[in-house]
Parts: C-alpha cells; structure tokens; sequence
C-alpha cells in the first residue's frame, strides 16, 4: 500500500520540475479569480473550463500537457500541477528530490518501484487514487487511459532519470520546452 502512493507521487513531481521561473507555466495562476473581502488573503478560485493546458516540460517525454494552478514549481514554496498525459504514456525509472503528493484526478494511472521498467511491477491507481513518494525513490509509471493527475508539492522541484539515456532532455532532436531548473537535468 505505502509503495503504491509512493510510486503516483513520484510521476506528479516530474511534472513538476520542468517548470523553472520564466518558464511558460510559471506563475500562471496569476490570472485565476480572486476573491477576497479586500483584506490581505485572498482565495484563489479557478473553475474546470478556466484552467490553461499547455504543452508538458521538457523533462516529459512528448505528449504531456500541464496546467499550474497555484503556486511556482521552480521557486521555493507549494505549488499545485496537474498533468494530462494520453493513454499508453510511459515514464522511465526516476527520482525526485522532495516529497511528491498525486492525486489521480480522472483516467487510470500505473506505478512501479525500481530502476528498471517493469510492467509487471505495475500497480493500478484508478480515478481517485492518492500516493505519496519519499524523495530518492525510484519509480516509474504508465497511463493505461487518458488521465488527469494533481500534484501538490514543495518548490523548487526536479526529476533525475536512473538512466541520462531515458532523459528526453538528452534526445538527438530534444523538443523545445519550458526550461527545467539544474535540478531538474539531476545536477545539484
């Protein structure tokens, strides 16, 4: 059980770490509704149809797409991601450097422990699953379905591949995305 939220976590903080300062995700809940009473703290309200997809980090393999809510994953502090990634979407063996916290928003997400990708070690996480991964842990993941997942972290955040030729950072013909922090490229 405590494997199966690890492993979930782990894939939302991928997400995550492609998004430096300056980058076209960064601080795009700028824009959200706020509502208040004119006093210091406001909420931040943002409805399905008001969230901004756009294209996933470089740091994903191509066919992600990922919408900051709140907060900036590459400066210190929370911040909340979600990730859209299309049925049949893998994530190779990886690690983060802080705690991941995913909620599987719609669709089916699966997660494995480990540095090689093994299906078999694949656990289902069905719509409405949560997981937690500790920072250092390998894992990796598959979208099985369309799916949606929420990521709630600590900033700044950076995914290291096990292996820099699983890295689409490292292709021959790298697409062009937000910049990844150092931490992201797994460079501390």
């Amino acid at each position: 059980m405590w494997t199966r939220k690890l492993h979930a976590a782990s894939l939302a903080a991928v997400i995550v770490v492609a998004y430096g300062p300056g980058s076209a995700l960064a601080g795009q809940h700028e824009g959200a509704a706020k509502a208040g009473t004119g006093s210091e703290k406001q909420a931040i309200l943002k409805t399905g149809d008001s969230i901004q997809w756009s294209a996933g980090p470089a740091a994903l393999p191509p066919g992600a797409q990922a919408a900051v809510l709140e907060g900036d994953p590459g400066k210190e502090g929370m911040f909340t991601m979600r990730l859209k990634v299309p049925a049949g979407y893998k994530i190779a063996p990886h690690t983060h450097p802080k705690v991941e916290r995913v909620t599987v928003m719609s669709g089916e997400f699966s997660l494995g422990m480990g540095a090689d990708f093994d299906e078999s070690k694949l656990e289902k996480l069905p719509e409405g699953s949560f997981f937690v991964l500790e920072p250092g842990m390998q894992h990796f993941a598959k979208a099985s379905k369309d799916t949606v997942l929420q990521l709630n972290a600590q900033g700044p955040w950076g995914i290291k591949y096990v292996r820099a030729s699983d890295d689409p950072r490292n292709a021959p013909q790298a697409r062009k995305g937000p910049p990844a922090e150092a931490g992201a490229r797994g460079k501390k």
